[in-house]
């Protein structure tokens, strides 16, 4: 059993003074939400559940009930393996944060840890490796989550763990086996997450034969209609550092944007016009029977897909000159939608340069959740939406402005919650912290100030 930092923390939103505030802890670590590690959030039989990076890079869990307007937590639900080496050259790594799912035995889940495992691990099958390793914790008892216990029944060569849960109850944990140079896999469970079946490759990394680098992917997964598994993905060419001619060696040089499904009943995966792939997926293969759009000399970071109640996709990725993992230079959202024959580009002048999140409500209704920076340095966490399909948006709810702010945001939440829809982290100036945030259609939901400041600068 892993042990927890905090005693059982039951807030009722009042303190000595009355006093409140809108994040409900400030221990956030790091980029302590990302939209490729999802979910980070669900919400359960009257309760949302929070899931991000606190300190060490240790995965931490907050509750929130809307009935009682009670906070729980957060209560460290495991223990990585990253984030414990002040000798390291990249003092935070940020590959390893929670992704969390409850079965249906109400038992909840984390995947953490991550960025490929190490030689000390073992032979990689299927890639190379990194760093830290990739562990599955359950919290004890159903719905609890004050304590729980690291299973061994996962990869250790994972990174960016993505969780998805189908309608008969099945689990599937998607993941990259190994660090850049390695297949994107998936393991799936039917007993609730006591036992996972061995990984199985979906998307390949192989050696280039007309330059030096290899080919590699960051897919988003994400469940569809019905059985229907969805995935949007943009493809890394990882070039060998000594011909990267690049101060920085290695380069997250992503370009093009993609589209697949996985029929998890029939076991086919499927391109946008129902053809069959061969799996796993090559760059050949992707390139004539996936491609959204072909994104040759601008770089892409991120995409997002959701589907309209036919199954029609909408997807969405950043581009921009040189946008890569440190987040610098100029990135917009770009949106494409299938009309059923075509990809369809959307103008998209409107939408502001940020990162986030799609909800598809209709073939018409399509919302897109962003984090950016207004010309005047404020920055905001607000919904965009589309009554013409995706052909154009107009900003609708601020959820939070901040002068001056950093922030980092979560995919949407699992089923939310209309007052609890997405967590964000903002920076806390001079430190490696961040305020963490539970954002809904009312803003944020407040916490009493002497619960929600746990750290003391």
């Amino acid at each position: 059993m892993i042990g927890c930092n905090h005693k059982s923390r039951v807030i009722h939103n009042v303190d000595v003074n009355n006093q409140k505030v809108d994040y409900f802890t400030n221990n956030g670590f790091g980029n302590a939400v990302a939209i490729v590690q999802h979910p980070a959030g669900v919400y359960h039989k009257g309760i949302t559940y929070v899931a991000y990076q606190g300190p060490l890079e240790d995965p931490y869990v907050a509750s929130y009930n809307h009935t009682t307007k009670e906070w729980k937590g957060p209560f460290k639900a495991g223990v990585s393996q990253m984030g414990k080496n002040p000798n390291r050259k990249k003092k935070i790594d940020n590959h390893g944060k929670p992704a969390i799912l409850i079965d249906d035995a109400d038992y909840i889940h984390i995947a953490f840890g991550g960025h490929g495992g190490t030689p000390e691990d073992g032979k990689n099958p299927l890639g190379n490796h990194h760093y830290g390793k990739n562990l599955h914790a359950v919290s004890k008892k159903p719905l609890d989550i004050s304590e729980w216990e690291t299973l061994d029944n996962i990869s250790l060569f994972g990174t960016y763990s993505q969780f998805v849960k189908m309608d008969n109850g099945d689990i599937y944990l998607f993941y990259r086996h190994g660090a850049h140079r390695s297949d994107w896999v998936y393991q799936k469970s039917i007993d609730n997450g006591v036992t996972f079946k061995a990984p199985v490759s979906f998307l390949k990394h192989k050696r280039r034969t007309n330059i030096e680098a290899e080919d590699s992917w960051y897919p988003w997964v994400s469940k569809g209609n019905g059985d229907d598994i969805i995935v949007a993905f943009d493809y890394h060419i990882c070039r060998d550092n000594k011909n990267t001619q690049d101060a920085r060696g290695h380069i997250p040089e992503r370009h093009n944007v993609y589209y697949m499904v996985f029929n998890t009943k029939t076991g086919v995966w499927k391109n946008v016009k129902n053809e069959s792939l061969k799996m796993p997926l090559t760059k050949e293969t992707a390139d004539k029977k996936t491609l959204v759009s072909a994104i040759p000399d601008d770089w892409t970071f991120q995409g997002i897909t959701d589907v309209d109640p036919n199954g029609n996709p909408h997807v969405c990725i950043l581009v921009g000159p040189d946008v890569g993992e440190d987040r610098s230079g100029p990135k917009r959202m770009q949106h494409f939608r299938w009309d059923g024959e075509v990809w369809l580009k959307s103008k998209n002048k409107a939408l502001p340069r940020g990162n986030g999140d799609i909800d598809v409500k209709s073939s018409k209704e399509v919302s897109i959740y962003l984090e950016s920076e207004t010309s005047e340095g404020i920055g905001e966490i607000s919904r965009w939406d589309s009554f013409n399909g995706g052909m154009s948006f107009k900003k609708g709810t601020v959820f939070l402005r901040r002068n001056n702010a950093s922030f980092v945001i979560s995919t949407l939440i699992d089923n939310p919650h209309p007052d609890a829809r997405i967590i964000v982290g903002e920076k806390e100036s001079g430190t490696d912290y961040r305020k963490m945030y539970l954002l809904g259609d009312n803003g944020a939901i407040k916490r009493s100030k002497s619960e929600a400041e746990i750290l003391k600068y």
